[in-house]
C-alpha cells in the first residue's frame, strides 16, 4: 500500500488514465467494428465514409498512446486495401 503523497497521487491518477484509456480504445474499436461491417455487407460507399470517419479516431488513438502507432498504420492500411479490391 502506498504510504507517501506523491505515491497516493501517482495512485490516483494511474486510475483516471486507465479509464480514460480505456474509453479511447473502445471507442477506436467501435469505429473499426462499423468500417468491418461495411466492407463485410459489401457495401463500398458506406465503407468509405465509415474508414473517413474512423481514420482521424485512429491516429488519434496512435498519438495518445492507446495503441501502437505501427499497429494503426498496419489495420488503415488493410482497411483501406479491401475496401479498394470491392467492387464498385
Amino acid at each position: 500500500m502506498a504510504v507517501s503523497l506523491s505515491a497516493k497521487k501517482r495512485i490516483r491518477q494511474t486510475k483516471r488514465r486507465t479509464e480514460v484509456n480505456i474509453r479511447r480504445l473502445n471507442a477506436l474499436r467501435s469505429t473499426i467494428r462499423k468500417v468491418e461491417a461495411a466492407i463485410t455487407a459489401g457495401n463500398k460507399s458506406e465503407a468509405e465514409a465509415a474508414l473517413r470517419a474512423a481514420e482521424p479516431q485512429m491516429m488519434r488513438g496512435a498519438a495518445k498512446g492507446v495503441v501502437n502507432r505501427n499497429t494503426m498504420s498496419r489495420k488503415l492500411s488493410r482497411l483501406s486495401r479491401q475496401i479498394k479490391r470491392m467492387a464498385a
